[in-house]
């Protein structure tokens, strides 16, 4: 039973690999089964059906009815294994994917209750573990991953599992992709081919998908207003007024969403963006464009949308300024307008929901000259759904470049956090809170310094490491010495690649003598060990929990006296008064029958602080309870945009801004996590790690900046004409009353008093006067996040 899977293999074609595109044997389907969901699929006589347990440990249900309604697991050359409870208690959970199978359910008659189930997986399984299956007749086939809330003091997630099916009669042809389900009942579902537009109506407040089929494609959209049109005027989505508004070169989904014409009235506005790169600049493809590459007579989006816009009376262009989805160009540093393949993956789509009547037109750009669709020109799927349907925002998140899309979600604590702002930012696939109008960011960043602050951090990767050889192999994957990591305790530390260059950094928790929870910043670090165990060949378990753990941080001066009030631990445990620095706990709140938390004392903040993890479903009955111990003695809720100035004074690093895998732990600011003197054992990346220290390029530092211009990330760092480093972070600091930054520089340059320039414009035209300063700027000794408070 243990196979690895082969049905995926990237697309490559002459040494190019997108690993975007997927390519899955012809007639092969891939289902996933999200933990604790489920999944109903027609099986035809012939078909072979695979589950592949992704992760491990997780078990799977399946039941199969054949058209009659009978539950016979002979069909699939199985034994039965009793009742199905585990699909019963997904079906009862209320989640998404359940109501569906249980809707498949009731509209073929078939009684679950009276099933037989096919048990798989049921005595534990490796990652990559899969199960296999063929059916001699055809039927319904119910497919769940069983698995209720995880105890945040347990380690027990439950897990996606994975289910391919190979058709007898595998139908279209090689290579193509069918329009993956509706959203919901569409009002129009229309095919646009290659070389073709198509208009159509919409009303205020109904929706508009633009979906590309295969990938790579793009489409032209445009939108004018009805009643404008009803005039005698054209007022289409105009780029620039939208651009001007909106502040960005085209809007998301979240408060900067909608497209404007001319006359600054909001046409459409984004609801889902799976993609999240397309084109305002350029006009649709042109004749003129085609015949300047010597292809006159080319099909073109522009003459094709003069063609059907004519029947409403729409004066034509010789190219139209449009919506170009998917269409991915960029500018050089000579600002010149460049493009390259789109970034669309097959199924990848753009809602839009109308503020106003609309007639709309999309095209299916036809260009097979140049990267515009991928040098493949392929269909476009457009769809209208009815205003009564409702439809979440969300951003496209992909855990790695293969991974399938997910939506942006919503932690357990966005309703609460939502009762005091509407500025939500989109963040590692969260929606978090970036600042609270009436506290303001200062006023965020004081309650912090002062009083007590309370921000929302369960975007935070969380894995359970599990089984014989974990501590093995955390030992091998993080650059902390793991072994001398009691139980209960927490350590900060990174992880590298084999050349130095930093994948995250985060907290390792010692859950037992053979559990640990890595909490990082990203999933690569993730999936990273996971792969580390399978290379190694090691008897150790990496599941994800993100999903399983959502997490509050409570930081600041009170943040002691606020917790010490609700929170209860069992006697063998440590009080929250007594759980010291890099400590956690499980606990819970108020008594000995409260809910189930986790208390770590840590933070992000240079405060003394601690951090509670609870399951998704209580989270708010822990933020209410600390909200109302907490607000009378002057908590406030904190935001993104106060954090990053907390965290700069502080000097703590931040992926992409302090490290990147260019970027190693010491250059980073973050040597002491790299103990290469005290751990002996070898782990990733030590000997580039040694050799890097011995030889240090670049160092971060602190800079102490003149004047009132806060520098920018990015900006050049320079000694008269020579660049020797450059600004990672800066912030004008309230509690010092300094204009600060963060800074990676050359050694050469890199001791305090050393006098320096941050160069902006071109880097040359202005200047900023700088001094290197010692790091962190704020509370360098890390007393206040002792608790010793003057």
């Amino acid at each position: 039973m243990t196979v690895k899977p082969v049905f995926e293999t990237p697309y490559e074609r002459a040494g190019v690999i997108t690993p975007g595109l997927p390519i899955l044997p012809h007639g092969t389907e891939r289902h996933p089964i999200p933990g604790g969901g489920s999944r109903a699929v027609p099986i035809y006589r012939g078909d072979e059906i695979s589950v592949l347990d992704f992760q491990g440990l997780q078990p799977g249900e399946m039941v199969f009815f054949t058209p009659d309604g009978k539950s016979d697991p002979g069909r699939l050359g199985a034994s039965s294994h009793g009742r199905p409870d585990g699909v019963l208690s997904v079906l009862a959970g209320g989640s998404v994917s359940g109501r569906r199978v249980a809707s498949a359910l009731d509209r073929a008659g078939f009684k679950l209750g009276d099933a037989q189930c096919i048990k798989v997986f049921s005595e534990g399984s490796r990652a990559g573990e899969m199960a296999t299956f063929h059916a001699d007749s055809d039927g319904l086939l119910i497919v769940a991953a069983p698995g209720g809330p995880m105890d945040p003091g347990t380690q027990a997630p439950p897990t996606d599992l994975i289910l391919y099916i190979r058709r007898a009669d595998p139908g279209i042809a090689k290579g193509g992709h069918m329009p993956p389900d509706p959203l919901a009942d569409p009002l129009v579902d229309m095919n646009i081919q290659p070389g073709e537009a198509k208009s159509y109506h919409v009303q205020k407040g109904q929706f508009i998908q633009v979906l590309d089929v295969q990938g790579r494609e793009c489409s032209d959209f445009q939108a004018f207003s009805l009643r404008s049109l009803d005039k005698g005027l054209d007022r289409e989505i105009d780029p620039t007024t939208t651009r001007t508004l909106m502040g960005s070169l085209y809007p998301q989904p979240g408060i900067f969403a909608k497209y404007w014409n001319v006359d600054q009235e909001p046409l459409v506005e984004i609801v889902q963006d799976t993609c999240g790169r397309h084109d305002t600049f350029g006009l649709a493809c042109t004749q003129r464009y085609y015949e300047e590459l010597g292809y006159p007579g080319h099909v073109n989006c522009s003459e094709n949308m003069n063609r059907d816009l004519e029947q409403y009376g729409v004066r034509p262009r010789a190219g139209w300024p449009a919506i170009n989805f998917f269409f991915n160009t960029m500018l050089d540093e000579t600002n010149a307008i460049g493009m390259d393949d789109p970034w669309s993956r097959p199924g990848d789509y753009v809602l839009l929901r109308a503020l106003t009547d609309l007639v709309c037109v999309s095209t299916a750009c036809p260009c097979d000259v140049d990267e515009a669709n991928g040098w493949n020109p392929t269909d476009i799927q457009v769809r209208t759904y009815s205003e009564t349907n409702s439809f979440s925002r969300s951003i496209g998140y992909r855990k790695s470049a293969e991974a399938p899309l997910e939506h942006t979600k919503e932690t357990g604590f966005h309703n609460c956090f939502a009762r005091h702002t509407r500025d939500f930012v989109e963040y590692n696939g969260y929606w978090l809170p970036n600042s609270f109008p009436s506290v303001g960011t200062v006023g965020e960043y004081w309650a912090c310094r002062e009083k007590a602050a309370i921000m929302d951090l369960s975007p935070l990767r969380k894995y359970e490491v599990t089984g014989p050889d974990a501590e093995e192999l955390m030992q091998y994957c993080v650059t902390r010495n793991v072994k001398k990591l009691a139980v209960g305790q927490l350590v900060y530390t990174a992880i590298c690649y084999e050349h130095g260059g930093m994948i995250d950094d985060g907290t390792l928790f010692r859950m037992g003598e053979n559990a640990f929870r890595w909490i990082g910043g990203n999933d690569t670090s993730g999936l990273w060990i996971r792969e580390q165990a399978e290379k190694l060949g090691l008897n150790a378990w990496v599941r994800n929990s993100t999903d399983q753990l959502h997490n509050v941080a409570v930081q600041g001066p009170l943040s002691r006296d606020i917790l010490k009030q609700i929170i209860w631990t069992a006697p063998p445990n440590p009080t929250l008064e007594e759980l010291g620095m890099f400590r956690f706990t499980p606990a819970r709140l108020n008594d000995f029958d409260g809910t189930a938390i986790v208390v770590g004392r840590a933070g992000y903040s240079g405060e003394l602080g601690y951090e509670i993890f609870c399951h998704p479903k209580d989270a708010e009955e822990v933020f209410d309870t600390i909200w109302n111990v907490g607000e009378p003695m002057g908590l406030k809720p904190l935001g993104l945009a106060a954090l990053d100035m907390i965290r700069i004074e502080a000097g703590l690093i931040f992926a992409g801004s302090e490290f990147d895998d260019q970027t190693d732990p010491f250059e980073a600011g973050i040597g002491f996590t790299v103990p290469l003197k005290s751990k002996n054992d070898d782990f990733i990346g030590r000997a580039a790690l040694e050799e890097r220290k011995a030889h240090p390029q670049r160092k971060m530092v602190g800079l102490e900046l003149e004047g009132g211009r806060v520098a920018s990330p990015g900006d050049c760092v320079r000694i008269g004409k020579a660049q020797v480093g450059e600004v990672t972070s800066a912030v004008k600091s309230p509690i010092l009353g300094k204009n600060i930054a963060l800074a990676r520089v050359d050694v050469t340059h890199a001791e305090p008093g050393t006098d320096i320039e941050v160069g902006q414009l071109d880097g040359l035209q202005k200047r900023l006067k700088a001094k290197v300063v010692p790091y962190p700027h704020f509370d360098p000794t890390k007393e206040r996040v002792k608790g010793n408070y003057c």
